[in-house]
């Protein structure tokens, strides 16, 4: 099942897409639609069952790739925590494509924006479900990419080109901290895997280094790191500037990236991290800092 959830809207994504010049907008909506659905039904028993039974489903899929001797899988990892998220992301998206066919009616385009909707939903998908951090961040560049398209759908629009390159920059700035994040844990505990990394916390709270005449708590570095990458995803203050042009592109992109999917990302990768964030005092009081203080600056808006 859990591979449903992830795998329909790609599915969805590649007949749409690649199919877009032959298929009635009425065809592509049915396709897109109907996977969206499934997805949800799957999404929602699997959410059921793991909390009746407290179960954990870890899918390994097979080796992604061997860099130095780190072996990096892909894979399906259902807790709790993701099991929520996916009955969230679907049941949004279910109601953002139903939408969408209305709104979109008209548009000579409306099998490619089908397309885009159910490739933000794969990727959203397939970051909520790895279980290391190289797949997090293949989801989370991939709802990236997938946000630049959305909101410059019409692209033909001055207006909306700057607003997709201007949200493709600066999430690029958050996910530049989220590499660097990345890449302390690789060289720190040698694993990309969420057990993994989460059971070196203490070493890593241990661990210090000495940066600009400074000496930094490893743990407080990554995390701080991480979060930035989560800011930018999350448009929290000094990263938010991309949100409010975005609403150049068409009003159901706004409901399925910028109020209820996209900006949970950051909630996301904080929650799973969280035994990481709960040694980090310091970084802790940054993120209170700044939610209580301005919370998501799509409040703004």
């Amino acid at each position: 099942m859990e591979l449903f959830v992830v795998f329909a809207p790609l599915l969805s994504a590649l007949i749409c897409g690649g199919l877009n010049k032959f298929l009635s907008h009425k065809m592509a909506s049915v396709i897109a639609i109907f996977s969206m659905f499934l997805s949800t039904i799957f999404a929602i028993k699997i959410l059921c069952e793991i909390d009746a039974g407290h179960i954990v489903i870890h899918n390994v899929l097979g080796t992604w790739m061997n860099v130095a001797g780190i072996e990096i899988h892909w894979a399906i990892y259902v807790d709790k925590l993701t099991s929520i998220m996916f009955a969230v992301v679907t049941i949004v998206s279910t109601i953002v494509h139903i939408y969408s066919y209305g709104y979109m009616h008209d548009d000579k385009d409306l099998p490619r924006f089908m397309s885009y909707l159910s490739l933000f939903t794969f990727f959203m998908l397939a970051l909520v479900s790895g279980d290391n951090f190289v797949q997090l961040f293949f989801g989370w560049e991939g709802v990236g990419l997938c946000s630049y398209l959305l909101i410059g759908f019409w692209y033909k629009k001055d207006s909306a080109s700057a607003a997709a390159i201007k949200a493709f920059v600066v999430n690029r700035v958050g996910d530049f901290g989220f590499v660097l994040g990345l890449l302390a844990i690789i060289y720190y505990t040698g694993s990309t895997d969420f057990g993994k990394v989460l059971s070196h916390a203490e070493f890593l709270h241990q661990r210090t280094i000495e940066l600009l005449g400074f000496n930094i708590n490893v743990l407080e570095m990554i995390c701080l790191l991480l979060f930035i990458g989560c800011m930018g995803k999350s448009a929290q203050i000094g990263l938010h500037v991309w949100l409010a042009d975005a609403m150049e592109g068409p009003t159901p992109v706004s409901a399925l990236i910028h109020a209820a999917t996209m900006v949970t990302a950051g909630v996301f990768l904080v929650a799973r991290c969280s035994s990481l964030f709960v040694l980090a005092p310091f970084v802790s009081s940054v993120i209170l800092w700044i939610c209580s203080n301005y919370g998501n600056c799509a409040n703004g808006y």
